[in-house]
């Protein structure tokens, strides 16, 4: 084959692999359809809090609702933690609610809290949470994952990755 012919072929060859990558990765990062079950799941359960108070989903029920799912060994999600409680701060009076869900070990987040306290409520998941996630369409189960709730319980918006001030003020829209 004569180098000429030896560059295209292999430059096509290198596009194809990145086509796939991106495919791939932008399937990894996008959520995926809720599971059917899924809210009426997550409106039936109860999470402890890190002090070990139970926290039933329930009665977060009937406003609107952002949870995160977040854990101390995650640095996106320590770094949008700030942002996150800034948003309940202000968002709070017009009936927003927010609930972080920590895939974590209890002491990690005990500790964590006693040195950035948050505004809203923190409820322990453990790993499970990993899978809570992907019944809501988290399909790698990667943290961080933000799911918005509408006041009548299904879910309106996800995103798998770090929240930013722009999806904060357009989910706010949903209020």
């Amino acid at each position: 084959m004569n180098p000429q012919r030896r560059r295209w072929l292999m430059g096509g060859v290198a596009v194809a692999a990145a086509g796939a990558g991106v495919f791939l990765a932008e399937r990894r990062w996008r959520p995926q359809p809720v599971l059917e079950g899924a809210e009426a799941t997550f409106w039936a359960s109860s999470f402890d809090s890190p002090e070990g108070r139970p926290l039933a989903m329930a009665g977060f029920r009937g406003k609107p609702l952002l949870v995160n799912f977040w854990a101390t060994w995650c640095p996106p999600c320590i770094e949008e933690l700030p942002l996150l409680n800034a948003f309940h701060r202000e968002q709070a009076a017009k009936g927003w609610q927010l609930l972080g869900l920590a895939v974590d070990r209890v002491e990690a987040v005990r500790g964590f809290l006693n040195k950035l306290p948050l505004d809203f409520p923190v409820a322990m998941t453990g790993f499970a949470g990993t899978d809570l996630s992907r019944t809501l369409g988290n399909p790698s189960g990667g943290l961080p994952f933000t799911v918005v709730f509408g006041p009548e319980g299904r879910v309106v918006h996800r995103k798998i990755g770090q929240v930013k001030p722009e999806d904060l003020a357009e989910w706010a829209k949903l209020a």
